[in-house]
């Protein structure tokens, strides 16, 4: 831990160009209370800096350009039921901030203090049954079942959040309806695509994953950005596991013939990407084109050569899954060392870009 808080510490006050003096103090106290407790506390200000290079350095992340603006909200001493339920609703109203979303992050207590825990992947996601909504959440819903919530049934149910406090039962919180924004999805150029009363919801806040800066490890994090079209439009409503819709699209759109021959199936899916697109837009929702993104990132790697630092990323997830020969990043690779501060993966979860 200590050789992992000299690390964290010098490169930040490097980065931010801290004198010298104040670098060596600052790790002669945390040497010390290291030695006299076994672990140390993060400022908040190493709190922010450190939760932010974690989004610069999360290699499956294709909106890293805006690695700075992500807002981090300080929730550590936070232990009463009430204040995490007030901190959670905290995020989601301040994160869709009516549409004009804020990549946001809150922090709950480290590891070695008892804190709170969410069992969600995402604190918004619909729930998974048998033979409706999402396949990918019916493990989650079972628990929530489990604990006493009824869902009504229907492909889009909002999960509950289903979290548990230290020395307390497992326990499951129903959102107030106000607080979720959900964008219907519509096409202008084939109405029948409304008739399908589909719909997704606006921000993607992954609470699955542990953060881990200088030694320290937090695991209770939901954070976001903002959703990528192509994550909606091509792996959640077409994916076979998911919610595999691509023929159900084709018909509400008139295509008969999805033979592979026909490339009715990849007209499909570019229609599929244009109505989600279109239907977050209409809604004032923020979401990136895969495009922009991959234009976005090709100036995050600029500024990045420019400070001299590497870029690392894991290629299959920075390429689109829609035309990706049309985006830069498809064409070289990228070494896949994963360095921290960073986001991980929980066991037994699994989840693409943590911020997308």
């Amino acid at each position: 831990m200590l050789q992992q808080a000299r690390t964290f510490i010098t490169d930040m006050y490097n980065e931010l160009n801290f004198s010298e003096e104040a670098c060596t103090e600052r790790l002669a106290n945390i040497e010390r209370e290291i030695a006299e407790t076994g672990t140390y506390r993060h400022t908040t200000e190493e709190l922010t800096y450190g939760a932010r290079v974690a989004w610069r350095q999360s290699n499956r992340c294709i909106g890293r350009l805006f690695w700075e603006k992500l807002t981090v909200m300080d929730a550590r001493d936070i232990q009463d039921e009430a204040d995490f339920i007030d901190a959670i609703h905290n995020h989601i109203e301040y994160a869709t901030n009516g549409g004009r979303i804020k990549p946001t992050i809150t922090i709950f207590a480290q590891s070695d203090i008892p804190g709170p825990k969410i069992f969600n992947n995402q604190l918004i996601r619909y729930a998974g049954y048998a033979d409706k909504g999402d396949p990918a959440e019916r493990e989650v819903t079972q628990l929530a079942e489990y604990l006493g919530w009824c869902g009504k049934g229907t492909d889009f149910d909002i999960l509950p959040l289903i979290y548990q406090l230290p020395n307390q039962p497992v326990k499951y919180h129903t959102y107030p309806e106000s607080l979720i924004m959900e964008v219907p999805i519509q096409h202008k150029n084939y109405p029948k695509v409304a008739t399908l009363g589909l719909k997704w919801y606006a921000v993607p806040i992954i609470s699955s994953m542990d953060l881990k800066i200088g030694g320290i490890t937090y695991p209770t994090v939901p954070f976001n950005g903002w959703y990528m079209v192509n994550e909606i439009a091509v792996r959640n409503f077409t994916d076979s596991y998911r919610y595999n819709l691509l023929e159900t699209f084709a018909e509400a759109m008139g295509f008969d013939n999805l033979r592979n021959t026909s490339f009715n199936k990849d007209r499909v899916m570019v229609e599929i990407n244009d109505a989600v697109y279109q239907s977050f837009r209409q809604a004032g929702v923020s979401m990136v084109d895969h495009l922009t993104a991959s234009k976005q990132f090709e100036q995050f790697e600029h500024n990045e050569t420019q400070q001299g630092r590497a870029v690392t990323g894991k290629w299959s997830w920075l390429a689109p899954p829609l035309s990706p020969t049309l985006t830069s990043n498809y064409h070289h690779g990228y070494r896949n060392e994963v360095r921290e501060p960073n986001f991980f993966y929980k066991e037994k979860t699994t989840s693409g870009c943590p911020f997308h």
